[in-house]
């Protein structure tokens, strides 16, 4: 089986090591935290639009079919980690631009979980996963080593694909954008 950890780019960020109250315990490299299965700190953000309806529509993002785990389910718009010494909100932006090539009006954090999954290739993920909802600036422009494609869905159409076809989505993608629809739900 092919390394693709060993072929990310980013392998060597230094990443945010955590305890369960998301106080930090330590540094150490992307690829270590994933093959160790080290809890550490990450963030996920779901960008939404306002239709022409009126209606919230959210950016569904698809993991480009090169990445090292989970390769062509769906998410939510972008997700990753902040680097040691990033402020989080920063490398949310940072990361929106790098990953989906746009921005949003503004980002805010809706909430925080812990989960932890394996993959066959033998990684791990165990991350404090920070979620933030913005509404999107600009046009997505995905960087293909990230997103394969992005849609867009409706709120009830987001929440029907998480029922009728788990099996599309990444592991945390169902606690991600549970959290967003009731907060987008409750706004």
């Amino acid at each position: 089986m092919e390394d693709k950890m060993g072929l990310d780019p980013a392998k060597g960020d230094a990443l945010v090591l955590v305890d369960g109250l998301d106080r930090m315990v330590g540094e150490t490299t992307k690829e270590r935290a994933h093959r160790e299965g080290l809890l550490h700190r990450a963030f996920s953000i779901v960008l939404t639009r306002e239709n022409a309806d009126g209606d919230v529509e959210i950016c569904l993002a698809q993991r480009a079919l090169s990445k090292y785990h989970s390769p062509g389910l769906w998410a939510n718009s972008c997700c990753s980690h902040p680097r040691a010494g990033d402020e989080l909100v920063d490398a949310c932006f940072r990361r929106l631009g790098e990953e989906l090539g746009c921005s949003a009006k503004y980002l805010t954090e809706i909430g925080s979980f812990v989960y932890r999954a394996e993959f066959s290739d033998g990684l791990v993920e165990y991350e404090y996963d920070h979620v933030f909802v913005g509404e999107i600036e600009g046009v997505p422009q995905p960087d293909p080593n990230e997103v394969e494609q992005v849609r867009w869905v409706s709120a009830d159409g987001v929440a029907r694909e998480l029922v009728d076809c788990p099996e599309h989505f990444c592991v945390w993608a169902f606690t991600v954008l549970s959290l967003a629809l009731a907060f987008i739900e409750h706004a």
